[in-house]
């Protein structure tokens, strides 16, 4: 662990942060510390950023309750920028997004990954802007009891295809019913980001109770 005097800071007595979802490694934000916010973000284990607009310590989340709790925070080789893996509670974003980071100047296709976000995106807007003959537009047209039908139905073939002994038929059973309970979440108004918050919440509380017994032994 390198001592705080190793850091470089700016002339301004900045350094820059990069804020890193701790589970999923997506980038959230970039900000900006003093040595002041790095002492307050180290001692008090959550996000204190110095904001370069209100010139004034930002202790994020303290008015939105969207806290981020530090696992990790690493320098660079040259030690000017540091790079902050956390835990959040609710979105990065002032604008209520779960990253900052969402416009996209530029993408290979060549090189366009799957993502679970990039899909929840998609169906999203086959709910805003029908298509015609989308499957995905005709659950939404067909409304909320039809969409809970099908994840009944694509949970009972993920069973049978487990029950088999057939992994290939179920993992193509897991990405049916996957995608089904995406459908569900948008229908609902439910993002992403709430479901992997309610994940680390369960993870952080499992963490608590394993110390707690292990020190009851």
């Amino acid at each position: 662990m390198i001592e705080i005097e190793k850091l470089k800071f700016g002339a301004d007595g900045l350094i820059p942060v990069v804020v890193q979802d701790y589970y999923t490694k997506k980038v959230l934000t970039v900000a900006y510390m003093n040595r002041e916010s790095l002492e307050i973000s180290i001692k008090e284990g959550h996000t204190c950023f110095w904001s370069r607009s209100r010139q004034e310590l930002w202790r994020k989340g303290a008015t939105s309750g969207n806290v981020q709790r530090i696992v990790s925070i690493t320098a660079d080789c040259d030690y000017d920028a540091l790079t902050a893996q956390v835990i959040k509670n609710g979105p990065a974003c002032h604008t209520g997004a779960d990253s900052c980071f969402n416009n996209v100047i530029y993408q290979n296709e060549q090189k366009n990954p799957f993502s679970l976000n990039a899909l929840y995106k998609l169906i999203e807007g086959r709910k805003t802007d029908k298509l015609e003959g989308s499957y995905t537009t005709y659950l939404f047209e067909k409304g909320l009891d039809k969409i809970l039908k099908k994840v009944g139905e694509e949970c009972t073939e993920v069973i049978i295809g487990a029950k088999n002994d057939d992994n290939a038929e179920t993992i193509y059973e897991i990405a049916d019913l996957t995608y089904h309970l995406l459908v569900l979440m948008v229908e609902r108004g439910i993002s992403l980001s709430e479901v992997s918050d309610e994940l680390a919440k369960r993870h952080v509380v499992d963490k608590k109770v394993k110390q707690e017994t292990s020190k009851t032994q």
